[in-house]
């Protein structure tokens, strides 16, 4: 894999385009498969099943995207990796989704938050208090993942709060979920997690996960399973 750490708060749009000409180079074999981690500037974008009535109602512009779910947050605090990935045939987008999901619960381990999977929504999350503690708080998002498969090739991916501000998902229902909460490293451990330490742990989680589903040489040629040349998996 290709590893490719850009600096900055990238604009929404420009890590779009890039995301975009580096998937038709893998697709066509000119690009090994690239993973990029990056930062965005602040910008609310919306999956293929966002409703209008589910956007900001002060007129904050909403990128729609042509990645599975609804409407999420990225921004400052917050690590992003968009692996472009030709996968081995026959893939399961439900499989690779899982396979992000593994990848950042290993790195939540490892800076000692326990998470879990949640029935029926994907992401990673932070189980609800016990009703027995004062305050008990809800089942809470600590990464949302939202993909695309085209032609084999992956685009988008996972969005990991490590210290974002979690004001921003106050003015959306995140990801059309309103019984849950939203949450990030930092909170969870009361202590400031920063994207620069949890970078190298996500690259190492990422290759680590990903590399048994990849092409390789001589690996036969066969339809998909579970999935068509084109299909894009939900955020929650």
């Amino acid at each position: 894999m290709d590893i490719r750490h850009l600096t900055g708060h990238i604009e929404y749009h420009e890590g779009w385009d890039l995301q975009r000409s580096t998937h038709e180079a893998v697709r066509a074999e000119e690009l090994a498969d690239t993973v990029f981690f990056l930062e965005h500037a602040s910008v609310y974008t919306a999956g293929a099943r966002t409703h209008r009535d589910e956007y900001p109602t002060d007129g904050t512009e909403v990128i729609k995207v042509d990645r599975g779910g609804k409407i999420t947050w990225h921004g400052p605090g917050q690590i992003v990796a968009y692996p472009i990935l030709k996968l081995a045939k026959p893939f399961d987008v439900v499989e690779y989704v899982r396979t992000l999901e593994r990848a950042v619960m290993d790195v939540c381990a490892a800076v000692g938050v326990e998470t879990i999977r949640v029935e029926g929504r994907s992401g990673v999350w932070v189980g609800a208090d016990s009703p027995d503690v004062p305050n008990p708080r809800r089942e809470r998002k600590v990464c949302a993942i939202g993909a695309r498969v085209a032609k084999g090739v992956t685009m988008h991916g996972l969005a990991l709060n490590c210290d974002s501000d979690l004001a921003a998902f106050d003015r959306i229902v995140p990801c059309g979920i309103d019984d849950a909460d939203v949450t990030s490293l930092t909170a969870e451990l009361g202590r400031r997690v920063t994207v620069e330490e949890v970078r190298p742990l996500l690259e190492a989680a990422l290759i680590e996960r990903l590399a048994p589903l990849l092409v390789r040489s001589g690996t036969p040629s066969e339809e998909p399973s579970r999935a068509s040349s084109e299909a894009v998996a939900a955020t929650a």
